[in-house]
Parts: C-alpha cells; structure tokens; sequence
C-alpha cells in the first residue's frame, strides 16, 4: 500500500511538473537587444580611445542591433579613430546594423523636410561600411522614438521609410537608461563610487522588474509570451552593466535572437493606434484606447525617486 502511495504521489508530482512546464509562463521568451546612439564617441575618448562596452559584447555570442548616429563622429576629437570604431561595430558578425539619423534629431519640432535631411544623411559611411562586410541596412530608428506628433505626420515619414526600403524599428522594453547613466556619470564624476555602484544595481534591478512586467503584460493581452526587443543606449552606464542584465536574463532562460527573427512574431505586424510624439513602449501602441494604455502605465515599475533625483541634479547642473 505504501509503495503504491508513492508511486501515485510521484505521478501527481510529475503531472504538476508538466503543467508547469507547459504553461507559457514558463517558456522561453525570446529577446532582441538593441543599442541606440552609436557609438559614444565621448566614452570611448575618456576610454583612452577603447570600447569597453565592444568588447564586452564579444564575449556573450548573442545577436545585437545598433543603432547608428554619424554625427557622434565628429563631436569629439580624432575623427579617424571615431570611424575606426564604428568599423569596428560594423565588422562583427553579430551586429546588424541599423540608421538613427545623422544628428539624433526629434521629428515632431524639426518637421518632416529637415527630419528626411537629417535621415539621408546618416546613410552614406553606414552604407559604406555595410557593403564593406557583406550586410544590409534595412532598419531605421527614431530619435526620441518620436514618430510625429499626429496621424499625418506618421503616415508621412512612414512614407519616406518605405520608399527608402527601411523598416521602422520597434521597441516593446526599455527601463529609462538614459535617466540611470545620467546620476551614475554624475556620481563618477565627483568620485562618488559607491553613490555610482548602488545606481547601477538599482538600474540592472529595474531592468529586470521592467522584463517581467512586459512579460506579464504580454501574458494578458495575447496569451503567451511574445518577442520582445529591449532598447538601450552605447553609455558608460551600460558598459559596466549590460551585460550583467544579460547573464541574469540567461538565467531566466530567455533566449537572444537577432532583431529579424524577433520581428517575425506576429504581435509585430498590428498597426498603432498612438499618433503622439511621446515615445512609448509598443505594447502600449497596439492598445485601442487612451485609457487602457494609462491603466497600464499606471502598474509600471514605480523608478520615481530616480526620476526626482535626475531632476534635482540636471536642475542643479
């Protein structure tokens, strides 16, 4: 009889396991990492003209998506070591590479004429470059993601993306970085470490919180885990800690694709329903109402002290 007991507690036990197992909340997820505003020509001065973040990357064999502003080229000093690194980006088999605009420029206040200048010239060294090793530029980034500040002007550039053969590129996660690396600079700049170190942490934290509520948000809407594609940006802060959020990432068994095999979900193909400036999570773009977006904003991770502390030390720069 007791050996009978166990056996069925056993089998209970290995049911149990296989529903959860089955469960889409526990598959894994698939996610594309992409990087903005490359490259960060000021860090890699203050780097003594090395990319730490680079070659970081090198290290993980995953996908990455950057995003390139040429103009970054040019803000600092030896131009030549500035293209150098941008071959460098652009020589790795992992990288694809993507147009942010020359001069990082918001398309609802400069106005669709200077927007497509500004687009056109961010092309020619990436083209350059992209024929140099054999890949395709065929992904295109917002500054801001500031897609127009109405229906008209979306549908305009849209326009101009099509006819120029790139694809307006999506984001679902993003967790502020900007915001973080600002009060991390800050904190190295008056030799604050452990002020710094403690921003970071709370910064990989976030990100991870940010993770699992797009996640659970994506679980509401669709039913399963979709593709997400995180956004964050070539900074200081994430050459010390990217790819710290990637190995916790790892552990949660998500899955790194490149930003083409993320795109194939079929989340990715609904049109948006947001015709403001403001650049928010696509997630919230796909949602019908005004106020089913704000419900969910609302249940965000709360990084409001952060923002109060980016406006206290940005307001006492």
């Amino acid at each position: 009889m007791r050996f009978n007991m166990q056996h069925k507690n056993l089998y209970l036990l290995l049911i149990l396991i296989g529903i959860s197992f089955s469960n889409p909340l526990y598959t894994q997820t698939k996610i594309a990492i992409t990087i903005d505003d490359v490259p960060n020509t000021r860090v890699f001065k203050a780097n003594n003209y090395n990319s730490i973040l680079l070659n970081k990357l090198d290290s993980l064999s995953i996908p990455i998506c950057i995003f390139v502003n040429e103009g970054l080229i040019y803000k600092q000093d030896s131009i030549f070591k500035n293209k150098e690194l941008l071959n460098e980006w652009a020589k790795r088999d992992y990288i694809t590479l993507g147009n942010h605009t020359f001069g990082h420029s918001k398309y609802s206040e400069v106005g669709f004429e200077e927007f497509k200048k500004d687009l056109i010239k961010g092309e020619p060294l990436l083209n350059s470059m992209a024929e140099k090793y054999d890949k395709k530029i065929q992904y295109f980034r917002f500054p801001y993601n500031d897609l127009g500040q109405d229906s008209l002007a979306q549908f305009k550039i849209n326009n101009l993306l099509k006819t120029r053969n790139y694809i307006s590129t999506p984001f679902t996660i993003e967790s502020a970085d900007w915001v973080y690396n600002y009060i991390y600079r800050y904190y190295l700049a008056n030799s604050e470490w452990e002020k710094a170190e403690e921003i970071g942490q709370l910064y990989v934290e976030a990100s991870l919180d940010f993770f699992h509520f797009f996640d659970s948000l994506s679980m509401e809407k669709y039913g399963r885990k979709i593709n997400q594609i995180f956004l964050c940006h070539d900074s200081h802060l994430n050459e010390a800690y990217l790819v710290e959020i990637i190995a916790h990432l790892k552990s949660k068994k998500y899955n790194f694709v490149s930003l083409e095999e993320a795109l194939l979900d079929p989340v990715y193909a609904q049109k948006s329903n947001y015709h403001k400036a403001k650049g928010i999570s696509w997630m919230y773009r796909w949602m019908k109402t005004e106020e089913e977006r704000k419900k969910w904003m609302k249940k965000e991770p709360d990084i409001s002290e952060i923002e109060i502390l980016f406006k206290e030390l940005s307001d006492n720069r």
